[in-house]
């Protein structure tokens, strides 16, 4: 059967359990073509493509029947349209007819074939009439208020009969559903039809006599319901029949998703084991707090599916001791899932964009495609987890459109996203060709946090361009945040938005650190030795240190190229200040950064063949990963520490580095890059600008030559701030804003 359906008050119409039945029934049932026949203009119909959990349409008819496009593609069906288009004399030419009449107030709508106007009926006399006459168009009055002026015999009705019979389809096996008499011209074609509840008195007047008009009693999607079971659709069995199972619900009150198990497995000896993790930031070990006092959930994350080690086991005890009642949830997947899914798709698509470097991403659909098959399962794994009414938290970019599957098979819950890396400027992001999808999947989210305003303010951009939003409340960025302070600096951001009468808060909740964890390595005996060992090795020089990743968003080798400028520059440096540049490898797997592998092995041979001498080596260049107890060694001697990222969502290195120094009560100098998602907090580092060479080399050695009193007030001043805001406070805040959300509050 064909579906021709109105939307406002109509497909979209009704209560939340009639839409989500109805929108189930269409999509689980491949037998039903759905075709909208909107008043709407084509652009005012695009935001409904972007929500996942409205049934995309096989066609479009917008423009009160003077659009008619393919659903998919939102191309015209030229054999349809080119008529049409022949009998529109042009925008500009109606509304300079009808110019002269006060009444008609222009509605400032987009709209393609057609002038609609505000009026009340006593202002369409005569001489409009003539007017539009003389245009050879035709005039359509509706909803007491609406005034349209269309191509001659062209309205909804028509343009619908004519594409029932392009494709060849039998008319008794259409059904048409309106409310308001806009939408009268499909029913006087012979189709079954339907008036929803609530349907305007104009309309069920003007049907009253038509024997295939149904006038239902529910309003909207609900009304769509009752005239297929009027009219027998769908077999002998009905409606209920068709319709998909409601996911069941489990035990947990708080379901975490995310990419990784909170626990590490590894293979040896042909046997699966596992071990506590060594997580490089805490978020795990803060997550994992949420279940210490015996509360319920589930730790949704993947696993790889190898039949060499066995059945694959879907729940697993994570700690019975510490944590009773938390299970690991498993998703199945293949190595070749992880393969594209995380290490190629998600880091050569969405990981360059969203830093910024859009010209470095490859898009390929078919990644595409096997993303949005492990995401599905993520939500279905989590949905089938989560208790009546339960707390989903979801985390960052690679599980994007969870949110989307999720808020379709279980409406209940209250879905939480964290997104813990950058989130770029519209113009960035709209470079993604999925960007409609993945912001109709985070606009199912009830409280969506980031890092820091900027990034939140950034979504709200990105999200304006895909759906019609409002903004609900603001608040100030002061004081927690710099405000014209740094580049990611904001006065105000946005907190709560309405997008499709539902409201979804936003907050900034940069991640803290563990301090716990600094001060156990500080502890520790062994560090306590190397640390005096470097501070030997060191006597009469200074220590630059920089820790990152091997990754072309971490600036390494512009910042490799100002230290090279630096020393020849400042000669009297020379044998007195070291660069130590700790850079951790890539995943295994992960080709897209040999060359920049290879140009940074080439740049430090050279400045270290420049300026080396007996004694003395200017850069010390380390590929390999470094344990985090020999890195707080590092942080306790490094006079310098310089992080420059031309692009980060936070940078927790900055954070681990004030705090070693905070806790030693050192007075090292944090020069750190404007464009971290840290510059937006942390009150007394050096901001520098990464994309400046010469801010990159004079920010560095004003560092170098601070004054002890100074670099300890900066350093005091940022200690204050991450001593405060730590790893803890970060989770119980982001969880007290999703409850405060839910309340309404």
């Amino acid at each position: 059967m064909l579906l021709a359906t109105d939307l406002d008050g109509t497909f979209l119409g009704g209560d939340q359990e009639g839409r989500l039945r109805l929108y189930q029934l269409i999509a689980a049932h491949p037998g039903i073509d759905l075709v909208f026949v909107t008043g709407r203009g084509l652009e005012h119909v695009l935001p409904l493509l972007a929500d996942p959990t409205i049934p995309q349409p096989d066609y479009i008819i917008s423009d009160v029947g003077a659009t008619v496009v393919h659903g998919a593609t939102q191309q015209p069906v030229l054999a349809l349209q080119e008529p049409i288009d022949q009998l529109w004399p042009g925008e500009h030419v109606v509304a300079e007819a009808l110019a002269r009449f006060a009444e008609l107030q222009r509605q400032e709508v987009p709209q393609e074939r057609r002038c609609s106007y505000f009026c009340e009926e006593h202002h369409i006399d005569d001489a409009v009439r003539r007017t539009v006459a003389e245009l050879g168009c035709d005039l359509l009055f509706s909803a007491g208020k609406y005034f349209d002026v269309l191509p001659k015999g062209v309205n909804k009705g028509r343009t619908l009969t004519r594409l029932v019979a392009h494709l060849g389809l039998d008319p008794e096996e259409v059904m048409v559903a309106g409310d308001t008499l806009n939408d009268l011209s499909m029913y006087e074609q012979g189709f079954k039809g339907v008036c929803v509840g609530d349907s305007e008195e104009g309309l069920l007047l003007a049907t009253q006599e038509l024997a295939r008009v149904y006038h239902a009693r529910e309003p909207g999607a609900g009304g769509i319901l009752e005239a297929f079971h009027y009219f027998g659709f769908l077999g002998s069995e009905g409606v209920d029949a068709e319709l998909q199972a409601v996911s069941r619900t489990g035990k947990s009150d708080l379901v975490i998703v995310y990419h990784r198990l909170p626990y590490e497995e590894f293979v040896e000896d042909g046997e699966r084991k596992r071990r506590r993790p060594k997580s490089p930031n805490g978020i795990l070990p803060t997550l994992l707090s949420f279940f210490a006092d015996g509360r319920a959930g589930s730790w949704v994350a993947w696993a790889i599916d190898d039949p060499d080690l066995g059945p694959f086991e879907v729940h697993t005890d994570v700690d019975l001791e510490r944590y009773p009642k938390l299970v690991a949830a498993r998703v199945a997947l293949s190595a070749a899932d992880v393969d594209i899914f995380y290490k190629r798709f998600s880091k050569e698509a969405f990981w360059p964009t969203l830093h910024t470097f859009w010209e470095r991403a490859s898009f390929h659909e078919e990644h595409w495609n096997v993303f949005l098959d492990v995401n599905r399962r993520f939500a279905e794994r989590a949905a089938a987890e989560a208790a009546e009414g339960a707390v989903i938290w979801i985390h960052d970019y690679n599980l994007w459109m969870v949110p989307a599957y999720l808020r379709e098979l279980r409406p209940d819950l209250t879905i939480a996203f964290f997104h813990h890396t950058y989130f770029p400027s519209a113009d960035v992001f709209n470079v993604l060709p999925w960007r409609r999808q993945i912001v109709g999947s985070l606009l199912q989210c009830d409280y969506i946090g980031f890092h820091i305003p900027r990034q939140a303010e950034n979504f709200v951009d990105v999200a304006r361009g895909v759906m019609p939003i409002e903004t609900l409340e603001k608040v100030n960025c002061a004081p927690r945040f710099f405000t014209y302070g740094c580049a990611v600096g904001l006065e105000e951001m946005t907190s709560e938005i309405e997008v499709a009468g539902r409201r979804i808060g936003l907050g900034a909740h940069p991640v803290g650190l563990d301090l716990g964890r600094v001060q156990g390595a500080l502890d520790d005996e062994a560090v306590q030795a190397r640390i005096g060992e470097l501070r030997e090795e060191l006597k009469g020089q200074k220590l630059v240190l920089s820790v990152e990743r091997l990754d072309f968003t971490k600036g390494i080798l512009e910042k490799l190229i100002a230290w090279e400028t630096l020393l020849e520059e400042n000669p009297e440096l020379r044998g007195k200040v070291t660069l130590v540049t700790i850079c951790v490898p890539a995943a295994q797997g992960m080709t897209i950064y040999d060359e920049l592998q290879t140009q940074i092995e080439q740049t430090v041979g050279r400045i270290n063949g420049r300026f080396a001498q007996i004694g003395w080596m200017p850069l010390q260049f380390f590929f390999r990963s470094v344990p985090f107890e020999q890195l707080v060694a590092y942080y306790a001697v490094a006079d310098v520490m310089w992080i420059t990222p031309l692009r980060d969502g936070l940078n927790l290195v900055a954070k681990e580095y004030v705090a070693t120094q905070g806790k030693t009560g050192g007075c090292g100098v944090l020069v750190l890059s404007e464009f971290a998602g840290a510059a937006a907090e942390l009150r007394g580092a050096i901001l520098t600008n990464p994309h400046d060479p010469h801010e990159l080399v004079t920010t560095c050695y004003l560092a170098l030559t601070l004054s002890r009193d100074e670099a300890r007030s900066r350093l005091a001043e940022a200690f204050d701030s991450v001593r405060y805001y730590d790893i803890a406070l970060w989770g119980s805040e982001f969880m007290a804003a999703v409850r405060a959300h839910a309340r309404g509050g």
